[in-house]
């Protein structure tokens, strides 16, 4: 496989990473940009890349932590954007980092470690704290939106577990009607591949339509989402999934305190 179509396959994972990091989809993009215009000026880091997504996110990282305390007060009008850059600047970006890269992009201690330049027994303890310092959120009312009767009991374990109650689950796009007619959540966890064949996606447009609430998109199918066509979903787990990554974007998502389409 040739390295651009290494770089590629992992772009939209990259994306991914920077997107949750930055809580911006155009800034995560900017540093992705930068990443991959200091390997097109570097020979040496080019080559490094040739070693997969590990080269890759540690190249990035090393843009990241150079460069994110410039980052503008505000790239963008909207709300989300300037509440996540406000709320960024209490939680220290190491744990963060470390979070993202063990949970969402499922790397490995002694890996993140690799990204960042430090152990895997630090990148463990950043991780914890930063866990610690995200769930001081308030508790809320979660929509279940999954089509899978055992997926969605997991889940339902895991929100209450956290403190969160479950004001409602859905299979369908119009179960997801009813639930939100009767009460607007705080949170949504969302499938986009339905029973009868509606989208989650359509159904998490029904709610974003009545109010600004953060959603998580759990799917086998992040493909879909990751195109670059249209605005992203902030927070997208890939199924099968483990608990701790739906627990640590469950955490961010209630940090950031709405997920509308990242401009």
């Amino acid at each position: 496989m040739s390295l651009g179509d290494q770089i590629a396959r992992n772009l939209p994972y990259l994306r991914r990473y920077a997107r949750a990091l930055t809580g911006s989809q155009a800034t995560g993009d900017a540093f992705v940009r930068a990443t991959l215009e200091a390997a097109l000026a570097d020979s040496e880091l080019k080559q490094s890349l040739e070693g997969g997504r590990v080269p890759l996110y540690r190249a990035f990282n090393k843009v990241w932590s150079s460069a994110y305390m410039d980052i503008p007060e505000t790239v963008g009008g909207d709300g989300h954007e300037s509440a996540a850059h406000d709320r960024l600047k209490s939680v220290t970006p190491l744990n963060r980092q470390a979070l993202l890269l063990t949970t969402l992009e499922d790397f490995t201690s002694d890996q993140a470690g690799e990204i960042m330049d430090m152990s895997a027994d630090d990148i463990e303890q950043l991780a914890q704290e930063a866990v610690a310092e995200i769930d001081k959120e308030s508790a809320t009312s979660v929509l279940i939106i999954e089509d899978e009767p055992l997926i969605s009991m997991q889940l339902e374990d895991l929100v209450t577990s956290l403190g969160h109650d479950v004001c409602g689950t859905a299979a369908t796009r119009t179960q997801a009607q009813e639930v939100v007619a009767d009460k607007t959540p705080g949170l949504v966890l969302a499938d986009i591949q339905l029973a009868d064949g509606s989208s989650g996606l359509d159904a998490v447009d029904d709610i974003l339509a009545i109010s600004s609430v953060p959603v998580i998109f759990i799917t086998a199918y992040p493909e879909r989402l990751l195109t670059g066509d249209r605005p992203e979903p902030t927070y997208l787990v890939t199924k099968p999934f483990q608990e701790q990554t739906v627990r640590a974007a469950i955490s961010q998502a209630l940090f950031f305190g709405s997920s509308r389409p990242l401009g």
